[in-house]
Parts: C-alpha cells; structure tokens; sequence
C-alpha cells in the first residue's frame, strides 16, 4: 500500500508541479491555454500556481523527510479543495464538462492519498 500511495503522490506532485508552474511563473501563457484563467487577474491565476506548488511541496517533503509527515495529510486535502473548487466554481457554471473528468481523476488520487495516509494523523 504504501508503494502505491507514493506512486499516486508522485503522480499528483508531477501534474500539479506542471501546472503550478505555469500559472505562477508563465501566467501569460496559462491565460490563454486555460479557458478559466482568461477572465481572471495574473493575481488570482498566481495566487492557485502557488497554491498548487505548496501542495507539490506538502505531497512529498514532510514524509521523505520524516518531519511532521501529518502535513501530507493536509496538503492532499488542500490540493482536493482546488478541484473541487475549480469543479464547482468554475467548470459546472460555464458549462465546460470536457475538463471535468481531469478534475475527478485528480480529486480521486488526492482522496486516495488522504484515506492512505490518514493513520499519520493519529500518531
């Protein structure tokens, strides 16, 4: 089990990395490949790269490190808030239902790795 946790926690940091870093640092460009970001501020489009690398971060360092691994835990549920943000607030509303699969993938392995990693929390 916990090689398939770290294989879905790769996964997720890999495709958040990707994207994070293209809002954050490339938010030109994420503006017009993201039907989404083209009606909000470089600020708002940062502030969810950002929002994504910090989880890319809380996914991986606090349990390779063995430093208050219980951060996992949160940045899951952090990284599962902006799908289900994006899904509601975003996607539903404009009708954009070709994106939302990609969302539910997302939102499933961020569930998964927080049902997985769950037993840190009571420790």
């Amino acid at each position: 089990m916990n090689i398939a946790l770290w294989i879905v926690q790769g996964l997720l940091a890999a495709l958040y990395l990707m994207a994070g870093s293209m809002k954050t640092f490339q938010t030109a460009r994420a503006k017009e490949m993201l039907p989404w970001a083209k009606n909000r501020s470089d600020g708002f489009v940062r502030f969810v790269g950002t929002s994504e690398l910090l989880g890319v971060l809380g996914l991986i360092l606090p349990l390779a490190t063995g430093i208050l691994p219980w951060l996992t835990v949160l940045a899951a549920v952090g990284l599962m808030l902006i799908q289900l943000l994006a899904i509601f607030t975003e996607h539903l509303p404009k009708k954009e239902y070709n994106v939302i699969p990609f969302n539910i993938i997302l939102l499933s392995f961020a569930v998964f790795v927080v049902i997985g990693r769950w037993s840190l929390v009571s420790i």
